[in-house]
């Protein structure tokens, strides 16, 4: 079981394009948040009653959301395929 971890913690700080997706990949995910905080924390609609306003703000909130989890499991998806490739090309030299 060490192996495997220390195979893993070595793959990881040679493969840079590995690091750079996880990275990303948080990032985008925090991101998000942060913009869904910025463009529905304000809205009003003066013409809508409030309770239809708090629905729209809810629905809102639910798609930037299901956009964060969607950026964060893409990069981590496409960071866990270049492992792959990596550890191949490294270990392909043993």
């Amino acid at each position: 079981m060490k192996e495997l971890f220390w195979e893993f913690m070595v793959i990881l700080a040679y493969s840079k394009r590995t690091q750079w997706a996880v990275v990303l990949g948080l990032v985008s995910f925090l991101s998000f948040f942060v913009l869904e905080d910025y463009m529905v924390g304000n809205i009003n609609l003066h013409s809508f009653p409030p309770i239809l306003n708090d629905s729209i703000k809810e629905i809102l909130v639910g798609k930037y959301h299901k956009a964060a989890f969607g950026s964060l499991f893409s990069f981590w998806f496409l960071a866990f395929k270049l492992y792959k490739r990596d550890k191949k090309r490294f270990y392909s030299h043993f």
